[in-house]
């Protein structure tokens, strides 16, 4: 381990000297953990980074002046739908999809470094339970998506085959993830096809270019954003390990998204036999004021224009059908082959700008007092998966519908939405849904049949409460042979015994 005159020296050529301001008070095992962090961070890289967010977060906010002529469309031939497009179509992407999972040509990625302070728990957000009568979290219901697909596609083509699941993790998640799936038996997932790594850190910067001390033996580091994916790729050898296990196609979602469907055929069958390098799963924007980054193209290139950049006037614009011009919501949801991860690995991420997120960030005052400020005080650089669209060879979109496949838990119980109620509810939605698609058939407390209204809610509690395990059915598939004809009071909670129980 390097010395304090060293660890001075270096943080010298940085500007950073202020960072050892306490060291002489500490303990020698704190002084030695601090010493530690502060000689891994390189000093040249250290003021750039620092000067960097410094003079981003000196440029104003909001749309970028002339960003609104460079917009444009994605072209038709750069989208397609799953709604939208006719049954034989469909059927031919995901028999293409389960074709190439049978192979165990796919892997699934999830973003997972995040540490939950909006959602205001102290644990990874994959931990979370929102309140649904089974009790399970969002990675128990990732993890038996995984299952029922690997089941799906072994069926299918009468050979075994498996789906990698890498989870990108931070400092803040990789030990309590780790431990969560041990104590869950990794849900019965073989824990060899559980890769998990860890994400690169970055000091939080306050607005005058100083790394801050979080405490007097601590630096304040935050994950360098889910853009950080690409280094972590790098610094694991993640993609050497995909290339041993025959992995070709990677699917890259959130954590938050209660509705995802890993790996999914009817998506990856569609980028294959478009033979795209890089697809984003889109939804289309409830409004032209919703908070989500809209996939577009930006002087011919596709990209993700943040809903900060674009003006109000330019989110409001409608095409000839009167649907808005730019309304393909990004949702983090998407497809790259390990070849363009390849290439954005080796080539591309040192392009990528970071952005710039301001956070209240608690710190230590110059009498080393703790301080946990009322107000934004500090810069967190971030890079963001999606910024590597550009580099891509052959682009494509993919719209799915919103109340299928999208409902994020990033606030707490308290915000108006995306919380764990909104979340609740949107699966248990989807479940009556498909419930009554099957020819299911609800009783209220009294034992009447409960009327199927001709349109369900987007909000409020379903009529009745209906949870079906992802291991019984992953996307409403053969449900007709538990709950065809049958009356059920509620709630109705179909797991695997139960449909054993049902089945003729």
């Amino acid at each position: 381990m390097a010395s304090e005159r060293d660890v001075r020296a270096r943080l010298q050529r940085a500007g950073q000297e202020h960072l050892l301001r306490f060291c002489a008070e500490l303990a020698p095992g704190p002084r030695a953990a601090l010493l530690a962090e502060l000689e891994a961070l390189e000093p040249e890289a250290l003021r750039e980074h620092c000067q960097r967010a410094a003079a981003a977060c000196a440029c104003p906010p909001g749309p970028e002046p002339g960003l609104a002529a460079r917009l444009r469309p994605l072209p038709p031939e750069r989208v397609g739908s799953a709604s939208r497009c006719d049954p034989e179509t469909r059927r031919l992407w995901e028999e293409e999809g389960f074709h190439q999972i049978a192979l165990s040509k796919v892997a699934v990625l999830l973003l997972a470094g995040g540490q939950g302070t909006r959602l205001g728990v102290t644990y990874p957000k994959g931990m979370y339970q929102v309140g649904l009568p089974s009790g399970k979290s969002l990675y128990q219901l990732q993890a038996e998506r995984i299952r029922r697909v690997e089941q799906l596609a072994s069926e299918r083509s009468g050979t075994q085959c498996a789906i990698p699941w890498y989870i990108m993790t931070s400092e803040f998640t990789l030990e309590p993830t780790a431990r969560f799936f041990k104590e869950h038996d990794f849900f019965h997932l073989d824990p060899n096809n559980v890769i998990m790594f860890e994400q690169r850190m970055l000091p939080a910067v306050t607005f005058d270019g100083r790394a801050i001390l979080e405490k007097k033996d601590k630096v304040a580091m935050a994950p360098d954003g889910n853009g950080g994916l690409y280094r972590a790729l790098s610094d694991h050898q993640i993609l050497e390990d995909m290339e041993r296990r025959g992995v070709e196609f990677v699917h890259v979602y959130c954590v938050d998204n209660i509705l995802v469907r890993l790996a999914d055929p009817v998506f990856v069958g569609f980028c294959v036999l478009r033979g795209a390098d890089c697809g984003a799963k889109v939804v289309e924007k409830a409004s032209p004021e919703e908070p989500v980054g809209v996939v577009c193209q930006v002087d011919g290139v596709p990209q993700v224009v943040e809903y900060s950049e674009i003006s109000p006037e330019t989110a409001r614009l409608r095409g000839p059908d009167g649907s808005l011009l730019y309304h393909l919501g990004n949702i983090c949801n998407h497809f790259f082959t390990r070849g363009f991860l390849r290439a954005v690995v080796s080539e591309f991420e040192p392009l990528l700008k970071p952005h710039v997120a301001v956070k209240k960030v608690p710190y230590v005052d110059e009498e080393g007092n703790l301080v946990k400020p009322l107000k934004p005080n500090g810069i967190k650089l971030e890079k963001f998966v999606f910024d590597v669209f550009p580099f891509a060879k052959n682009f494509v979109a993919f719209e799915v519908s919103r109340e299928e496949e999208f409902s994020p838990l990033k606030n707490a119980a308290s915000a108006a939405g995306d919380n764990p109620t909104t979340t609740r509810r949107a699966l248990l939605l989807q479940h009556y849904r498909w419930a009554l698609q099957a020819g299911a058939h609800f009783l209220d407390a009294c034992g009447a049949r409960l009327p199927e209204l001709p349109s369900l809610p987007s909000s409020g509690e379903p009529p009745a409460i209906c949870e079906i395990s992802p291991l019984v059915s992953y996307s409403g598939e053969a449900l007709e042979a538990y709950l065809q004809g049958r009356e059920f009071p509620s709630p109705l909670i179909l797991d695997e015994n139960r449909a054993r129980a049902l089945q003729p």
